[in-house]
């Protein structure tokens, strides 16, 4: 059996219990052929005398059969590959926001130098054999510059955040070599059939690509295997922590607290992406369009530190104090807050008992490559009692999750009229609703994802000739 070369901006050790994403989707594959997780510390090199000490050498670390491997980034690196391309351009445009991306020339030079050191330290731990999965928007053209060193293994690669359509694509300076350089993998994968299509048509009009069959494109004169793969969660995983004592703690807390009133549910990071702005206007009408929920419903809005070193965030933050400060002030009573808004961090573990316990939960990004949140709400409640997910129609998650109460998060009306359905529905519709919702979480949960995905890249006829 082939080892498993996993490649992504930052690693997490498979065996511990993460915070979701990456790790709990990798760690069935990575353990089932042993294999290499390899990507940047997440630290700088030393600055001495104006300088950064020269640290070529990798980090590595073993546990059971899996290899950890890292190196350090200058901070000029840092500024320019990580801060600068990857955060304010790639991910700005992919979420339609070409208002917040800074096309700065040097912040693409920076992007492409930092994709070939990870190709010059991945080359030396590579056996013929191997199977590389890369991930993500950071790294975009490290197969091309693998192929350019020679390098004939079967690479994969996964874009976890929307693909734009073309003419948003277009915006960036450098998109041309942006997706030339996609066809240097052998297999690419996007979490929704909506981001298949924005690619074919970009690569249609923009490179006059021929498409062969199903999913097989020609162009650059390469042919390149595309496809959705929609990430899920651990399900079981997740049970298991919502039974544990501080799941069930946080339940029994929450229901103790609130028994007088409903909860509405919001967990996200603070980003601009997310809609949350939009959510707390929406908040605001329910409660005037519909004052049977003042002194009833409560919205409980997580907003986890996110970038804070970029200004956008910093407004966002600013935005999202001022709204909720205004709810409060005109809507609260003495003994009801109608907005708890939390700027920091929950534990995992406690957030499958604040799920249960709400009623409604709130996943209206503006733009989102899948968000999970919304199959972790799902995963966690009572079958016989379960609450009801209002989601984003811009969610990759809406693909999948059409039983849930789908909304245009830009209309707040409408967003809010939804949400009044979700607290009156009927049990008898939210238990058939969930339970469709539940069958298909588990059916293509994250174990179902990186098999179906390695699957098809073990499968595929596999790019051999170096980029022309």
């Amino acid at each position: 059996m082939s080892r498993l070369v996993v490649v992504s901006n930052r690693t997490s050790d498979p065996r511990k219990t993460a915070a979701g994403g990456l790790a709990v989707a990798l760690r069935e594959s990575l353990e089932q052929t042993g294999g290499v997780w390899f990507g940047w510390s997440g630290k700088l090199r030393e600055m001495v005398d104006g300088g950064t000490v020269d640290q070529n050498d990798l980090h590595v670390h073993t546990t059971g059969n899996v290899t950890l491997a890292t190196f350090d980034l200058s901070p000029e690196d840092h500024d320019t590959y990580y801060l600068g391309y990857s955060n304010g351009v790639l991910w700005p445009v992919c979420h339609y926001r070409l208002d917040l991306a800074n096309f700065d020339t040097r912040f693409a030079k920076g992007y492409r130098r930092v994709n070939q050191l990870f190709a010059r330290k991945l080359l030396t731990l590579l056996k013929p054999d191997d199977i590389i999965w890369v991930h993500d928007y950071h790294l975009i053209p490290l197969a091309a510059e693998l192929r350019s060193a020679g390098c004939n293994n079967r690479i994969g690669f996964f874009l976890h955040i929307p693909m734009p359509p073309p003419l948003i694509m277009a915006a960036i300076p450098e998109h041309e070599w942006l997706m030339r350089s996609l066809f240097a993998y052998d297999l690419v994968g996007f979490q929704a059939e909506s981001d298949v299509t924005h690619f074919t048509h970009y690569v249609e009009s923009e490179a006059r690509a021929v498409c062969l069959g199903p999913n097989h494109l020609r162009a650059f004169d390469r042919t390149l295997q595309v496809g959705a793969y929609p990430i899920g969660i651990d399900v079981d995983e997740f049970v298991r922590l919502a039974q544990a004592k501080e799941g069930r703690d946080m339940f029994a807390r929450m229901r103790e607290e609130y028994s007088r009133r409903r909860l509405l549910l919001g967990v996200d990071r603070l980003d601009y992406s997310k809609g949350l702005p939009h959510r707390i206007h929406a908040f605001r009408q329910l409660l005037e369009r519909y004052p049977e929920n003042r002194d009833s419903a409560t919205l409980i809005q997580i907003a986890s530190p996110s970038r804070e070193d970029v200004g956008a965030y910093d407004d966002l933050r600013r935005e999202m104090d001022s709204l909720c400060g205004a709810i409060n002030g005109d809507f609260g009573e003495l003994d009801w807050m109608p907005v708890r808004y939390i700027h920091r961090n929950v534990a995992r573990k406690r957030l499958p008992g604040l799920y249960r316990a709400s009623r409604v939960a709130l996943v209206t990004p503006l733009r989102d490559g899948m968000n999970l949140v919304a199959k972790e709400f799902i995963a966690a409640q009572d079958p016989a009692d379960p609450g009801m997910l209002v989601l984003s129609r811009f969610a990759g998650a809406a693909e999948q999750l059409k039983e849930a109460l789908l909304v245009n998060p830009y209309d707040t009306q409408g967003t809010a009229d939804a949400i009044q359905r979700a607290l009156v529905m009927p049990l008898a519709e939210r238990i058939d609703r969930h339970s469709a919702l539940l069958n298909r979480v588990r059916e293509q949960d994250v174990h179902w994802w990186s098999r179906t995905f390695l699957k098809a890249l073990a499968e595929v006829e596999p790019v051999l000739a170096q980029m022309s």
